[in-house]
């Protein structure tokens, strides 16, 4: 047997090791902030380096709340919203890719700009970790993957079980794509994140070790899979432990949980998680609680809350990764980070750092 070490992200493992990583917090929280119209996504009034102000001033459907175009139209604001994590203490900052593949994009008729956003976020993210990367404490690009707004197992039909809007191949081909993109434009590691669809989940594997054969890289991969509810189960119907079971084939370097709940809430399944994968290490980035429209972020925990409770699971040994997800800012990062400083990260049995290949 022989191995094939990490071609980038090969300080991960080893810090990790060490100590507890802090991811960053909410994209979408902190854009909304800036209070954005539909002339401003579009790049109006924007004349900074990166600019297409005139690209999109007559494009022919609304694509306010396009998040992922504010790469192209709105760099300056990405580019902000991930300095202030890294100000606040954040070793790993997400692209902004969340919704950047062509089956997300095709609700804006932006399908084809799925490659240059996703490009264009790495770039960002990349540039502001260099920034403020230090011997002491580099900076890690995770290039996010997320579930796309279309489901492989789920009908959405309900009154047509075996309905389907989506094929795992079509899913495959939209993942590899965007795989390509956030590599090249410098991503350390891939977050493959918000799972609720396991299947999905999968497709984004597959692209994944298909890049990874294709070109010759290898990245450290992360998975976070999203509980819905009180069940305990992801929508598509698996526990933590069967979800964990069906995608550890892919030897991640972490295995985590985020977005849907709190923490408070997430506890008993992040318990759950870190007993069923020893070997793994484990990554958590909840929710600032339950939604609250009377908030300034939508939702009800304030820093002081999420971080205490976050702190709680470093305590308890539970976690290796931590950070925030909607409603969570830079203050909560800031604050997340002031408490799990000084307490060691979860201890695994082993771990493989290295797939083994015949």
């Amino acid at each position: 047997m022989t191995t094939r070490p990490y071609t980038r992200g090969q300080k991960l493992p080893e810090i990790l090791q060490k100590r507890i990583m802090v991811l960053d917090g909410a994209m979408g929280t902190m854009i909304q902030r800036f209070k954005l119209d539909e002339a401003q996504y579009r790049g109006a009034g924007y004349a900074g380096p990166g600019g297409q102000a005139q690209r999109f001033q007559d494009f022919h459907k609304d694509i306010k709340g396009n998040n992922e175009l504010l790469s192209l139209t709105r760099p300056d604001i990405i580019r902000d919203i991930h300095e202030r994590y890294l100000a606040a203490g954040a070793d790993l900052i997400e692209t902004n890719t969340f919704g950047a593949t062509r089956i997300a994009q095709a609700d804006y008729d932006m399908a084809d700009l799925a490659f240059e956003m996703n490009l264009a976020s790495a770039r960002l993210a990349r540039a502001a970790c260099d920034k403020y990367s230090t011997p002491d404490k580099p900076r890690f690009v995770l290039g996010a993957l997320g579930p796309t707004p279309k489901t492989a197992s789920i009908s959405p039909d309900v009154n047509d079980p075996g309905a389907r809007n989506v094929t795992f191949e079509e899913l495959r081909a939209s993942y590899f794509e965007q795989v390509d993109a956030l590599v090249q434009g410098g991503a350390d590691a891939l977050l493959v994140e918000t799972i609720f669809d396991t299947l999905n989940a999968k497709a984004a594997l597959f692209a994944i070790d298909e890049f990874f054969e294709a070109s010759g890289e290898r990245l450290p991969i992360i998975i976070s899979g999203t509980v819905t509810d009180a069940s305990g189960r992801i929508l598509s119907g698996q526990t933590v432990t069967a979800f964990w079971h069906s995608v550890r084939h892919a030897q991640p370097l972490a295995v985590g949980l985020n977005c849907a709940l709190g923490a408070a809430l997430m506890r008993p399944y992040i318990q759950e998680l870190a007993k069923a994968a020893p070997d793994t290490f484990i990554s958590c980035y909840p929710n600032a609680g339950l939604p609250n429209p009377m908030s300034d972020t939508g939702f009800d925990e304030t820093p002081e809350v999420t971080s205490r409770l976050v702190g709680e699971f470093a305590a308890e040994g539970l976690v290796n990764i931590v950070g925030g997800c909607c409603g969570t800012t830079p203050e909560h990062i800031g604050a997340i980070h002031d408490k799990v400083a000084p307490l060691p990260g979860r201890v695994l049995q082993r771990h493989v750092f290295y797939r083994e290949a015949a």
